[in-house]
């Protein structure tokens, strides 16, 4: 079973590409971490994997009538507009499961709970959300997308702006959720928790995937040197795999 496959999707910006020829596919169990440097087309491949943006190719998420109860969606935009309670914000994820009338289930209000709770939000609940720090919003945005419930989760830099023990937690989360039989498709700067948390790793490069395969098979220093420009290794601890940068290379 197969939660999302991409084949040779191209997105073109004029006649450049942004990105070129990609395929891949996310299956149940999976965790994986999208990385590339700034600009290599991480953002649009996500987005136009979801059919946001047009592009050539294949995605088996394009058709917006599944896409909802298949894929909850993070942006990298974490800003929350409107003054509303923050388990108000958390229900706005149940949505594609709520019946015309809108009432919310015993069921929705279940996802609502946990997804509060997986975010150490629940005493938050009644806090009005536009109050909140930047980092704390960006958790009632997270919790958001784990109230969807759905099987594939897709977060662009979910961990941008939270603190360390935020940063950890979320990952834990998603990381479980992947050991229950979900998927998750995750971008991520900070290649030691990608190496940590995640099961696979894309390696993205100027649009292109130029290795796919586990944290250890993609974070070598030759990949290292030749995408990032990075002189570094990958230590081997009793806590994870810890990166390690020592120079930029010419």
């Amino acid at each position: 079973m197969t939660l999302l496959s991409v084949q040779t999707l191209t997105v073109r910006r004029g006649q450049c590409p942004v990105v070129d020829h990609v395929s891949f596919g996310i299956a149940p169990g999976e965790c994986v971490g999208l990385i590339g440097p700034n600009g290599s087309g991480k953002t649009t491949l996500m987005r136009a994997a979801l059919g946001l943006l047009p592009h050539d190719g294949h995605s088996s998420l394009s058709d917006p009538r599944t896409r909802a109860r298949t894929a909850a969606w993070l942006p990298q935009e974490r800003a929350i507009a409107w003054p509303m309670p923050v388990e108000a914000i958390v229900t706005l994820g149940r949505l594609p499961h709520l019946p015309r009338s809108g009432r919310v289930s015993d069921a929705d209000q279940a996802a609502i709970d946990r997804a509060l709770e997986r975010t150490g939000l629940t005493g938050f609940r009644q806090r009005t959300a536009t109050e909140l720090s930047g980092g704390e919003q960006a958790r009632v945005l997270i919790a958001r997308a784990l109230a969807q419930d759905t099987p594939l989760l897709m977060a662009d830099e979910p961990i941008a702006g939270l603190d360390p023990a935020a940063q950890l937690a979320t990952l834990g989360v998603f990381s479980d959720l992947a050991k229950a039989g979900r998927g998750v498709l995750t971008s991520l700067h900070d290649l030691s928790l990608a190496a940590r948390y995640c099961t696979r790793l894309l390696l993205l490069s100027q649009g292109r995937l130029v290795a796919d395969g586990p944290p250890a098979e993609v974070l070598t220093p030759e990949n290292l040197a030749r995408v990032f420009h990075l002189r570094a290794r990958v230590l081997q601890t009793e806590d994870g795999p810890l990166f390690q940068p020592l120079d930029v290379l010419p």
